[in-house]
């Protein structure tokens, strides 16, 4: 055991999360305020936040009425059990999301993270198939390069090998649609790209190989984000719903990343004119400000779960801080922030500037492809050769400590998301930085 006049090594005892820590404890980044467009380092210097932090702080940081709602919520409410028990702040933000949610998508389980959200939903199918009598229906379909977080049924239907390589088997019985991604056919494509349509056709030969009787459901983000912006081809989502709803196959969108205005709706399958059978959510649900998810479910599936017994559980699933008096209290300020600015509608009518300002940087060194949609966009840079992600990590510490900016870089690709705030004049700044990165880094 230490003294206790021992002094530690304020870096060393924190495992960072998806980081290569020694490299990090090297050299380290750290922000230690926020506000609107932009991160404070603790030596004083103003970063542009050109990631909206991870894809979540859609109104920009340190919004004076989402704080004033948690630190109310602080002291009026710590903590109250969710388990047979609720406070009426989780009641009013249920009642919220199931106005924005499209169709029938009326009933709210909430979370934490992304990662449990999707864990429930996987969840929810299965058990929903069996309160239908189709308890046969197990077998999951996800899609390659899909990021479903880090859980073991959002690895399972995941399709980013380097998410999946290290923990072994997983689930059983999943399969994986293609990736839309085809640059030859689609590269430096503004929006939904024309290739892609035909990928679907694995779906009907997976339905053809294992029998919908078997199926529970089909997971897909809208737009692939975290492995760099994938954009669905036209016609792809509708075709989805359209395969999934006669086979009477559930239909989960992820839209952790693109839910609360990125792609300029409440969430993406409005702006596909689809009805999911449920709708995972996260992060930009309080703007970041507090750990929140959930899953937003349609109303016969609500229904068929509540069966039994009255006073037994219809479903036995949860989590302790479901719906947390402060995350609720964070949520409901962020949907009536969100409507109050029209944020939803401001990141419609920038996405012709955001994208235009992103395909602009085309023609740079080792720009490789270019993919903007909505207020999101992946930008690749060749590798060097044989050193895969060693030119984006250079960005990375160049972005930070050089320009003054932050965007999330994984391998080799910019992922650009910048809050929905953003003016004409930021997104000049954040395509001007990247664009002297892109050129250091060549």
């Amino acid at each position: 055991m230490a003294p206790l006049d021992m002094k530690p090594n304020e870096l060393e005892s924190y495992w960072l999360p998806f980081t290569p820590n020694r490299s990090f404890k090297k050299r380290p980044r750290l922000f230690s305020g926020a506000k609107d467009m932009h991160y404070f380092t603790p030596d004083g210097r103003k970063v542009m936040d050109a990631s909206s932090g991870l894809f979540c702080v859609n109104a920009g940081h340190g919004r004076d009425t989402i704080t004033k709602a948690i630190q109310e919520a602080a002291g009026r409410l710590d903590f109250a059990p969710p388990f047979m028990y609720a406070t009426p702040q989780v009641f009013e933000l249920s009642s919220k999301l199931a106005m924005l949610a499209p169709g029938d998508l009326d009933y709210a389980l909430f979370a934490n993270s992304g990662s449990e959200a999707v864990d429930t939903a996987l969840k929810v199918a299965l058990a929903y198939h069996r309160a239908r009598g189709e308890g046969a229906r197990v077998r999951f379909i996800g899609r390659e390069r899909g990021y479903h977080g880090v859980g073991f049924g959002g690895i399972s239907v995941g399709g980013m090998v380097n998410n999946r390589k290290m923990f072994g088997n997983m689930l059983y019985g999943v399969d994986h649609l293609p990736t839309t991604y085809n640059k030859a056919k689609q590269a430096f494509t503004i929006g939904e790209p024309e290739w892609g349509l035909e990928t679907l056709d694995e779906l009907t030969r997976l339905i053809g190989l294992h029998d919908a009787s078997t199926i529970a459901c089909v997971i897909v983000e809208p737009v692939q984000g975290s492995t760099g912006c994938i954009p669905p081809p036209k016609g792809y989502m509708q075709k989805l719903r359209e395969i999934t709803e006669k086979h009477g196959i559930l239909l989960i969108l992820d839209e952790v990343i693109t839910g609360f205005g990125r792609m300029g709706y409440a969430f993406a399958a409005e702006r596909y004119g689809i009805v999911p059978d449920m709708i995972t959510f996260a992060k930009g649900v309080t703007n970041g400000a507090v750990p929140m998810s959930g899953v937003m479910v349609r109303k016969g599936i609500y229904e068929t779960h509540m069966q039994g017994a009255e006073h037994l559980p219809e479903l036995f699933h949860g989590y302790t801080y479901s719906g947390h008096p402060l995350a609720a209290a964070a949520g409901v300020a962020t949907l009536n922030l969100y409507q109050e600015e029209g944020i939803f509608e401001r990141a419609r009518k920038m996405e012709k500037t955001f994208c235009e300002a992103m395909m602009s940087l085309k023609g740079l060194p080792n720009v490789a492809d270019i993919r903007p949609i909505g207020m999101l966009c992946g930008i690749d840079l060749d590798p060097i050769p044989g050193k895969g992600g060693v030119r984006g990590y250079n960005a990375i510490e160049t972005a930070y400590h050089d320009e003054d900016v932050y965007v999330r870089i994984t391998g080799d690709t910019f992922i650009v998301s910048p809050p929905l705030i953003a003016t004409e004049s930021d997104i000049s700044f954040i395509r001007d930085k990247l664009a002297t990165i892109i050129k250091k880094v060549a």
